[in-house]
């Protein structure tokens, strides 16, 4: 193996991802990138296997997530929840964006930060649209910005948490104990500077004579589908079970049951699903397993236990800061894995590892591609033919993600 024939490849095919030249699709670069390292043998097919099979958990996960989405959107579950939303806000736009945010901080705990993304930014599209609002993009913000900045309540709140700490991760207690605060501080100072940022754009009021949908026997199915989903996915991490096929059963199993009882052409759904974003993780997965095949996790171990032997205190600022933003140069699904395979590989303080989780989970709020969660809200986005800069997103992303790193950073030494 060439370390620097697989490093350029490696880094070209993420900042394609990044990036979208020509607007491909992302999968499009990500597969490309896997496929031109087995072409030029810098990996061989057996460890590009391995690498694919190492996501398995993650594409259960996401399977489950879209099909629950997809099927509550062809139910018009959204529209229902969108008009009771928007009857709660009575007129008022800054009532009606803290009532997203509440609602994208219970989702994200209890479902994950890709179901923020996948879930809750339809059914915040439906409501903008019933209430006639002028300017959108502050509401649907709220969808990409929690969806990270509330993903490290819970282990099951991202599933890079289960990723960084593998077999070794913490009891609910300890992690609790651990994350709370930082959780609290990460999700307060993102609010209060998002809000800010916005405060211009919610100035007009918005329509108040929503009709409520009746909500059909399907739109129920559906809820109730999602509200299992939580609870089994809080018992499969009390159980220390992978949630990635818990959570695909109950998908499978809602969208049939509302098929077969509506009496609908499966292919509705399937087709309304992203795919696509199955051969992206994919993707993502061969390329950082060849990453880690040219010796990169032995380096970065031995570098992070130097600077740990120098300063705990420096340790934390650093690893926090500097995963923060390789989050954003690869991703945090590719960063994320690295780190992960460099703590399990090291003996690193229980404090310099939460920093680096919360780098990971907090850190891609910076840029629109910096983890999947935010991919996955670009192509919700999308569906609802809505767009977004990169330059808009990281003009915003560049001052509430350093402001909630530093505040949820300074938090683990109370």
């Amino acid at each position: 193996m060439h370390p620097s024939a697989v490093w350029i490849i490696s880094l070209l095919s993420i900042a394609c991802v990044i990036i979208r030249p020509f607007k491909i699709a992302e999968a499009i670069y990500a597969v490309s990138g896997a496929l031109a390292l087995l072409a030029f043998q810098l990996i061989k097919p057996g460890e590009a296997l391995t690498g694919v099979l190492k996501g398995l958990d993650v594409y259960f996960f996401l399977t489950g997530m879209m099909l629950l989405a997809e099927t509550a959107r062809e139910e018009k579950l959204f529209d229902w929840l969108a008009a009771h939303a928007t009857v709660m806000a009575k007129g008022s736009p800054g009532r009606l964006f803290l009532l997203i945010y509440l609602v994208g901080i219970v989702v994200t705990t209890f479902l994950s930060n890709d179901a923020t993304a996948i879930v809750l930014t339809p059914a915040v599209a439906a409501a903008i649209k019933a209430a006639k609002v002028q300017k959108p993009l502050p509401y649907l913000l709220i969808c990409a910005f929690i969806a990270n900045a509330a993903s490290f309540v819970l282990p099951i709140s991202n599933p890079a948490n289960l990723v960084i700490y593998g077999s070794h991760m913490p009891p609910l207690s300890s992690w609790l104990a651990q994350y709370s605060l930082p959780s609290i501080a990460s999700i307060l100072v993102t609010y209060i500077a998002l809000r800010f940022t916005q405060r211009n754009s919610l100035k007009s009021t918005i329509k108040t004579d929503i009709a409520i949908p009746e909500l059909t026997h399907g739109g129920k199915t559906a809820l109730t589908g999602i509200l299992a989903t939580a609870i089994i996915l809080l018992i499969s991490s009390a159980l220390d079970v992978e949630l990635g096929l818990p959570t695909a059963i109950t998908g499978v199993l809602t969208s049939a049951i509302v098929i077969i009882s509506s009496r609908k052409n499966p292919l509705t759904v399937i087709k309304g699903v992203s795919w696509s974003v199955l051969p992206l993780v994919a993707g993502l997965f061969v390329i950082v397993e060849s990453l880690a095949r040219t010796g990169l996790t032995q380096q970065l171990t031995a570098k992070l236990n130097n600077i740990v032997s120098a300063s705990v205190t420096g340790a934390v600022w650093l690893s926090g800061s500097l995963v923060a933003v390789a989050c954003n140069l690869m991703n945090n699904l590719p960063a994320g894995l690295i780190a992960g395979n460099v703590i399990q590989a090291g003996h690193i303080p229980e404090r310099v590892k939460s920093a680096i989780l919360i780098g990971v989970d907090l850190g891609p709020n910076l840029s629109i591609t910096g983890s999947l969660a935010t991919i996955l809200w670009l192509v919700a986005l999308r569906r609802e033919g809505i767009t977004i800069s990169a330059w808009t997103f990281l003009k915003l992303g560049s001052v509430i993600m350093m402001m909630a790193l530093i505040a949820a950073l300074a938090t683990l030494w109370i």
